[in-house]
């Protein structure tokens, strides 16, 4: 327990594990999806350099420093944030990476014939959570030399009533899990908005904002977990070749937001 930070606000509370999103609560109502239970083995995750599967593009992404090794959605889930600061309703994680480091690939050997994997620039990248009230939001930094190629995506899960029946809307679009489940491993994608409603069976409704990703693609296999995810860019339903020309440029320091609201 002692790696599970707290943050609280009024009725509102937030528990971070080793800069992981594993509960955010309003009223008693839980909305993360929970370690161990079905559905995935995680309750938030980051998707960077890359997002997709690199297994297209055996597993290559072009840059002009030369050609990195990847696994799907990147190498910075591989890495482990140290908490930077923290008070009672906010906290700082950040990862740092020494370009050309190799990094053990957690999906070798079952997943990956890919042992190690790594990228030829240096970077920081930093997540920041702020609660207050029935509001979590989730500040990314990336800090990198300017030009470096790169795509983001926000991972997280959230909890549902595992009665199959929640909806989703953004863009005047609705959208059922049975839809999601029609698209499969790819995920659902929702492109050109920055918000989009969960519409709960059994709690109050939320709305996810966000700045600077203009995208969300939503994956389950469950009835009882959701991820709806911000990113950058959305590429399973393409051929895009994974490299710099299809990627964003860094300015030398991107911010990200993610505003989670309990309507």
């Amino acid at each position: 327990m002692e790696n599970i930070l707290t943050l609280k606000d009024k009725n509102s509370s937030v528990k971070i594990e080793k800069g992981e999103l594993i509960s955010f609560k309003v009223d008693d109502n839980e909305y993360i999806h929970q370690k161990g239970s079905k559905g995935w083995r995680k309750s938030d995750d980051e998707m960077f350099p890359v997002i997709g599967p690199i297994s297209k593009n055996n597993y290559r992404v072009h840059t002009k420093k030369g050609d990195a090794i990847l696994d799907q959605h990147g190498l910075v889930r591989e890495m482990d944030y140290v908490l930077s600061s923290s008070d009672a309703n906010s906290a700082k994680f950040i990862k740092k990476y020494k370009k050309n480091t190799p990094l053990k690939n957690a999906k070798y050997p079952n997943k990956s014939p890919e042992e190690f994997v790594f990228w030829p620039f240096d970077f920081t990248f930093e997540k920041y959570y702020t609660l207050t009230k029935n509001v979590l939001k989730i500040n990314f930094i990336i800090t990198a030399e300017k030009g470096m190629p790169f795509m983001l995506g926000y991972h997280p899960a959230f909890l549902l009533s595992d009665t199959g029946k929640e909806t989703l809307i953004a863009n005047d679009m609705k959208i059922t899990l049975a839809d999601i489940y029609k698209v499969g491993h790819n995920a659902f994608p929702f492109l050109n908005t920055d918000k989009i409603i969960l519409e709960n069976i059994d709690k109050s409704d939320l709305e996810i904002t966000t700045k600077g990703f203009h995208n969300f693609m939503l994956w389950t296999e469950v009835d009882n977990m959701l991820c709806i995810e911000p990113i950058t860019q959305y590429t399973s339903y393409t051929d895009e070749k994974f490299s710099e020309e299809n990627m964003s440029l860094s300015t030398g320091k991107n911010e990200f937001f993610v505003e989670i609201k309990v309507l």
